[in-house]
């Protein structure tokens, strides 16, 4: 029963992901990518990782999904209905399909290296995941984490800027 679940939600996660790239209309390709954040989040959940899910959701499909469509919106972006496909498509098909084809050969032909981490599944249990997520993220990953909100906070203005006619 669990690997029909897990089928399916794979199924669409690739198929909202497809969609994400292939939508002509932006607002169409923020939905799909927001079903795809909330199939992800779905597989966390069946991965016994209810935290990362939760963050999931708040974050990339909230946060996130708010700004790009706020950003969307405020630069009038409007989709070309009458353009033709051009080579670019076909090429970035063949190179997609290429890169899954060599990812496949990949995972089918490594190995498991055996190493173990120090985060063990009584570690887990023991402490749980919000507390180890973190200690992980407030001490060894605070510049990043800092700098990503920094980044995030110059594309807003940026969006801002070149949305207006006159500064």
């Amino acid at each position: 029963m669990e690997t029909i679940f897990f089928t399916i939600v794979a199924a669409v996660t690739v198929l909202s992901g497809i969609m994400v790239v292939t939508c002509r209309n932006p607002i169409n390709s923020a939905l799909s990518l927001i079903l795809t954040f909330f199939c992800i989040a779905t597989l966390y959940v069946t991965l016994d990782a209810p935290f990362m899910a939760a963050v999931q959701v708040l974050v990339y499909a909230g946060a996130i999904m708010v700004l790009i469509v706020f950003v969307i919106m405020l630069l009038n972006i409007r989709s070309e209905v009458g353009r033709r496909y051009t080579h670019a498509g076909i090429i970035g098909t063949v190179v997609g399909f290429l890169m899954l084809v060599l990812t496949f050969n990949f995972l089918n032909n490594s190995s498991l290296t055996g190493a173990k981490g120090l985060i063990t599944t009584d570690v887990i249990n023991k402490i749980g995941h919000t507390e180890l997520i973190a200690r992980s993220m407030f001490t060894d990953f605070l510049l990043p984490f800092e700098i990503t909100s920094i980044l995030l906070l110059v594309a807003i203005i940026g969006a801002v800027i070149l949305s207006k006619k006159k500064i």
